[in-house]
């Protein structure tokens, strides 16, 4: 079966968990700073290494202070856990449509769904392409809510130019192994502001401080740490981080083959009856985590049986986040966002992934005409 995705792992890699596995630290070491200060000067703002993406958006609402009683806004057009996380802080999720094109949160529908309540706006970086982030800073700054960007997809995208890690108070990353970049399991958080990093860095860490300025009993001794807010172990252990500043030293070259494919998807795919391909607005750089398009006609659970049973394993990224059991429990109902059903009804994501062939590739487009114009 051909994967939608796949990592790339090369003979440096394996060396630089080796190196990790022969030092004296396997967690908490050296290499986990490194690895922060490497992503640094990717996405453009310091940043916190945690355990998994998951973790990252758990760590970037906590450190935005979101609990009981507050509202984030966010996109359904997301993995459940953009919401989720939130949710089990004890917020109220709210869902604003996407726009037609991107999938990504619309900020006028944003704006639409802001109450006095809110206190978070998410956006999501739909398969790489930035969100409208000028726009949704307008539009948290005027309800007084920190913006979060989820870049899962977008680590090495930029937006006019701006490096994705700069455009919102906090941007989360995920690292697995289908991602622009892995570390096995893993993810970051990057914030703008000094007080939002240090409140990420202690809640991954259990909440521990040990700055004696920050201490209420600093005369206890050497010895003594405290905690002044709960937090979780969400560490990201030295071995992954070693794996991670491996990874990003091909960072580039995993851009520039990803940028490849997706345009030689578009050319192969022009003009195919039934069938969308993903847009690119101009002043966007997207590292292409994922090459959606969209089955018109009702066609998309026909075409995604098919490929698969081709040995072609297309996905749909993803189910809209209220249609969860969770969220319906909750008494989120279906049709509340049509923009994204409709999208998510004709998605389905082509393989993409830095080793991926073009012999590979011309099997995808030529198996996916075939079934369209069948």
């Amino acid at each position: 079966m051909l994967p939608y995705g796949r990592q790339n792992v090369t003979d440096a890699d394996v060396e630089a968990v080796a190196a990790a596995l022969r030092s004296d630290w396997l967690t908490t070491g050296p290499r986990v700073g490194d690895f922060e200060r490497e992503l640094e000067r990717v996405a453009g703002a310091p940043c916190v290494a945690v355990i998994n993406g998951t973790a990252a958006l758990h760590t970037a609402y906590a450190a935005a202070r979101i609990g009981p009683g507050d509202e984030v806004v966010t996109t359904p057009m997301t993995f459940v856990a953009t919401a989720s996380t939130a949710a089990m802080l004890g917020a109220t999720v709210v869902f604003a449509d996407v726009e037609e094109d991107t999938a990504n949160l619309d900020p006028a529908a944003a704006e639409a769904a802001v109450t006095p309540r809110t206190r978070a706006v998410t956006a999501v970086d739909y398969a790489g392409h930035p969100a409208e982030y000028d726009q949704l800073r307008k539009v948290a700054d005027n309800a007084g809510a920190v913006l979060i960007a989820d870049a899962a997809h977008a680590i090495g995208s930029t937006y006019h130019g701006r490096p994705v890690g700069t455009l919102a108070d906090l941007t989360t990353f995920s690292f697995f192994p289908t991602k622009n970049l892995t570390t096995g399991e893993g993810g970051a958080v990057a914030a703008t502001e000094a007080g939002l990093l240090e409140r990420a860095r202690a809640f991954r860490t259990v909440g521990l401080v040990r700055d004696p300025a920050r201490l209420r009993h600093p005369d206890e001794g050497g010895w003594h740490q405290e905690v002044p807010e709960f937090g979780l172990n969400y560490r990201l252990p030295d071995v992954l981080c070693a794996l991670g500043s491996s990874q990003l030293r091909r960072l580039a070259a995993f851009k520039a083959r990803r940028t490849t494919l997706a345009e030689r998807y578009d050319a192969l795919l022009a003009g195919v009856p039934g069938l969308r391909l993903p847009v690119r607005r101009a002043w966007a750089d997207p590292m292409r985590h994922l090459y959606p398009v969209r089955i018109e006609d009702g066609r998309r659970r026909e075409v995604y049986d098919r490929m698969r049973a081709a040995g072609i394993g297309v996905q749909v990224n993803y189910v809209p986040a209220y249609w969860h059991p969770a969220f319906e429990d909750l008494g989120y109902a279906r049709g509340m966002c049509p923009v994204a059903e409709r999208f998510y009804a004709e998605q389905l994501s082509l393989p993409l992934f830095v080793d991926l062939t073009d012999s590979d590739q011309d099997r995808v487009v030529e198996a996916l005409r075939t079934i369209l114009e069948s």
